[in-house]
């Protein structure tokens, strides 16, 4: 049995917790695309974790998690995040994609310095290097984790992209050139440290769905950032989207029986792109400071999330998308200062109201079409059931509900892996 958990929305929508919560009941979670842009906080019996690379199934010894050959996998950070959880106690049991690609340090420093030329029209990149690195992909230069392994393979590799990157660094940017033989050493150095982890993870899944084991896909950021159906040009570089884990992981399709969408009570969003439901100044830094365990902070850049309230129209099209059989809410104890909690309910463009989720252009002229409820002013941090919240904050999950056309089956009443609401 294979489940994705999976964002509905523009990503930071708590899919870390649901997924670290999940794998208790499972023998193997991969991550099936992205890379160390983006971040999952968790907090549990070791503490609290910002997660960038590792799936959030790492906490369970028993738990076979893999970095699968969608990734981007940026060598250097997954060491560092592999030594942090060591050093706090934790023995993760990881496999490496042999067909995953690797992230270079050029990579970074072309998606730095392209934020850096386009000024005021840059994306609002983490500067990670994920598009150069998926690029380079799809350009067919980038290198898998195997060719680390073919020394003569690497090094013939290596001196036609670098031979590329330096034209680009030279005469479009200006800045100083890479020298082959140093990256090449550091390859070889990075090889030595990953080699007791990879592995062929797509037969090693394939062994395991025959033997009955349980699988969850973990993806990064939402459907609101996929490359073909998100906010385009202001998107992630790969897919989101549940479909994509079963390429991004070496599975069957048919294998993902169950989608998970994640959605939060109220909307954020990191980087730059169409955000309807927005709100701007004192409002915005209200409910900045009341969001997510530490606030509304980006868990890879610390940078203030954009924030606003919960959207029906774009949140029905990410459920969709993602072809969510249910959902998950999270943070709705978050909401409890407001006397009032506005819901989008409909887009209103050249002065006609719509609930279908547009394309950007029309986007960039949608003005929100607010509904208000009533607060339930009540701190429900740690509720279990859904009975016991306040009648406002169920009537708030059960207009959702409604509006998303699927059964929200968790709702999460607080940061921590324990708070959470059942409601199958």
């Amino acid at each position: 049995m294979v489940k994705a958990i999976v964002g509905a929305n523009w990503g930071d929508e708590g899919k870390g917790k649901i997924t670290d919560m999940l794998a208790e009941n499972s023998d193997i979670v991969i991550r099936f695309q992205g890379g160390a842009n983006a971040g999952h906080t968790i907090i549990n019996n070791y503490g609290r974790f910002a997660l960038h690379l590792l799936p959030s199934g790492v906490f369970y010894p028993n738990i076979v998690n893999i970095l699968g050959n969608g990734i981007a996998l940026d060598i250097q950070k997954f060491l560092k995040e592999l030594s942090d959880l060591k050093e706090r106690g934790v023995e993760p049991n990881i496999l490496i994609s042999d067909r995953a690609q690797v992230l270079m340090p050029y990579h970074v420093l072309l998606d730095t310095y392209e934020e850096e030329r386009l000024g005021a029209a840059a994306f609002g990149s983490t500067k990670s290097g994920i598009a150069p690195f998926f690029s380079d992909k799809y350009a067919k230069i980038g290198i898998q984790v195997n060719e680390l392994f073919y020394p003569e393979t690497l090094r013939e590799k290596l001196a036609h992209a670098v031979e590329l990157k330096n034209l680009q660094l030279e005469y479009i940017y200006h800045k100083p050139l890479i020298d082959v033989d140093e990256l090449y050493n550091q390859l070889i150095e990075w090889r030595d440290a990953i080699k007791p982890y990879v592995a062929d993870t797509a037969k090693y899944l394939h062994e395991a769905l025959a033997e009955g084991k349980t699988v969850l896909l973990e993806g990064q950021l939402g459907t609101l950032k996929d490359p073909d159906f998100g906010i385009y040009p202001m998107v992630t570089s790969s897919s989101p989207l549940a479909s994509y884990g079963a390429i991004g992981a070496g599975i069957p399709a048919r294998e993902i029986t169950d989608v998970v969408a994640v959605t939060k009570a109220y909307s954020s969003a990191v980087g730059a792109g169409e955000f309807v439901s927005e709100i701007f100044g004192d409002e915005a830094e209200a409910l900045r400071q009341h969001g997510g365990d530490k606030g509304e902070y980006g868990a890879t850049t610390g940078r203030p999330r954009r924030v606003g309230w919960y959207d029906c129209v774009a949140s029905r099209y990410g459920v969709r998308m993602q072809g969510a059989t249910e959902v998950a809410l999270t943070a709705i104890d978050c909401l409890s200062y407001l006397d009032e909690i506005p819901v989008c309910v409909g887009y209103e463009i050249d002065g006609e109201v719509t609930k279908d989720f547009p394309v950007t252009p029309l986007l960039q002229k949608a003005k929100p079409v607010l509904k208000v409820f009533p607060g339930f002013k009540k701190d429900i941090r740690g509720i279990l059931s859904f009975d016991e919240l306040p009648k406002e904050a169920q009537d708030y999950v059960l207009f959702i509900e409604q509006e998303l056309g699927v059964p929200i089956t968790m709702v999460s009443t607080g940061p921590k892996r324990e708070e959470m609401i059942y409601r199958k």
